[in-house]
């Protein structure tokens, strides 16, 4: 029987709360005890991890977000990192394409609750979400969403290109979302896409809908294959809505809320982190217990005794304090309208969860040798997916580096005209 891992955040180190705790280890055990020895499959055969989210659903995690008041768990943004990064240290596609359901709650739950709303437009959006809600609690029901589209909408610079056309009755949706995890295995796809009122409107972000669209309704297609570097059970293949039409109570928010949460939340773009976050961890552990002979299945030869390898190990959890301390101050501060420097905390996190996450897995794989080249461990796994953290929008590297610099030297409003 292995022995249980220890906590990424230790409650009395990092000063958890008890509901904190409580779903980080029930997260936490149930990755050990069930996904981790899933994901090499799900990874190799590049398959949807479906097993994991019945565990999900008998554990009551499809509803760690839902406000408690509805019957959910009711955990706030930082619980649900903590929790996620449990999961991601086991399988991190599940921990990604969880963030994609979960998201579903969060965001009209707990960061809705702290929006500005007039008494008619609260009452609309508590119509909605006691809907969708009761799907997850009651009938299991898994929500994706759908966001990329190739082009700069999912960065936030400029409309999507998908359309939710107003008529009497509801919405016609037309568009295509590229890299959406689930496809095929949602139940619904919380489509994030552009009202127009004629066929012929300019889309604009202002008027950005959140809309659950039924998985079998007509018109929604999955298209093309999946074979990618890496978070390969995620099956983000491509989704195509023609002509879909989705009545007014498949909203997930009231026009114009996703646009204020955008605008007012930007720490809700983090919640792709606790994967890469997972994974970091997991690297290290890897490296540890297999130079201290501890790896199940292996022979218990000891290699801790040369220099060379400590100083590794030295470099990886210097690496991974140093990721873990920004990722939790980040998650901590997360609020309404943040701060000028919450803000830049916020995209240097990202970028050095993203980024250390691979540097650890790099180091690993160099400080355990050739061995761990092999499929039968899971560190080549872990350098393939935390490879692909850096590329996730809307907070890719290369934009979190972007805003970084102008975010620094510029004032909001500042320009260098004359």
């Amino acid at each position: 029987m292995s022995i249980k891992d220890k906590p990424m955040f230790t409650p009395e180190d990092w000063g958890l709360t008890e509901k904190q705790a409580n779903l980080a280890t029930q997260a936490r055990e149930l990755g050990q005890s069930k996904f981790a020895g899933r994901a090499e499959r799900y990874d190799r055969e590049a398959i949807f991890p479906t097993e994991n989210y019945e565990d999900l659903r008998d554990e009551g995690l499809l509803g760690v977000c839902i406000p408690e008041q509805f019957g959910g768990m009711g955990a706030d943004f930082k619980t649900y990192m903590l929790t996620a990064a449990e999961i991601g240290r086991y399988c991190g596609a599940t921990a990604l394409t969880f963030n994609m359901h979960v998201s579903s709650c969060l965001w009209t739950g707990f960061l809705a609750d702290q929006l500005p709303m007039d008494d008619d437009v609260r009452a609309e959006h508590e119509k909605y979400r006691t809907h969708h809600y009761a799907r997850i609690l009651n009938e299991g029901a898994i929500y994706a969403q759908p966001f990329s589209e190739g082009g700069a909408a999912a960065a936030g610079f400029k409309a999507f290109g998908t359309t939710a056309l107003r008529t009497e009755k509801g919405w016609i949706i037309n568009g295509k979302k590229i890299f959406a995890s689930l496809s095929g295995h949602a139940n619904y796809y919380g489509a994030l896409c552009s009202e127009i009122k004629t066929p012929d409107e300019e889309p604009s972000r202002r008027h950005t809908m959140y809309i659950a669209v039924p998985n079998d309704a007509e018109g929604v297609s999955v298209v093309g294959d999946w074979d990618p570097l890496g978070m390969r059970g995620t099956v983000s293949r491509t989704l195509i809505f023609k002509d879909v039409f989705v009545p007014f109570e498949e909203q997930l928010m009231p026009r114009g809320i996703y646009f204020s949460a955008a605008q007012k939340w930007p720490h809700m773009f983090m919640t792709l982190t606790p994967s890469y976050m997972g994974i970091a961890q997991a690297a290290y552990d890897f490296t540890v217990k297999y130079l201290r002979g501890e790896i199940e299945g292996m022979p218990p030869v000891k290699r801790r005794m040369y220099p060379t390898k400590q100083l590794a190990v030295a470099q990886m959890r210097l690496m991974l304090e140093q990721t873990k301390a920004i990722w939790f101050q980040s998650i901590s501060e997360a609020r309404p309208e943040p701060s000028k420097d919450a803000l830049l905390r916020a995209w240097s996190a990202q970028y050095t969860v993203m980024e250390n996450a691979n540097e650890i897995s790099q180091l690993a794989i160099r400080t355990c040798g050739g061995q761990s080249m092999l499929r039968s461990l899971p560190l080549e796994r872990l350098y393939r997916d935390s490879r692909c953290g850096s590329l996730m929008l809307p907070w890719t590297a290369e934009l979190c580096m972007d805003k970084l610099g102008k975010g620094a030297l510029y004032e909001d409003g500042e320009t260098d005209d004359a």
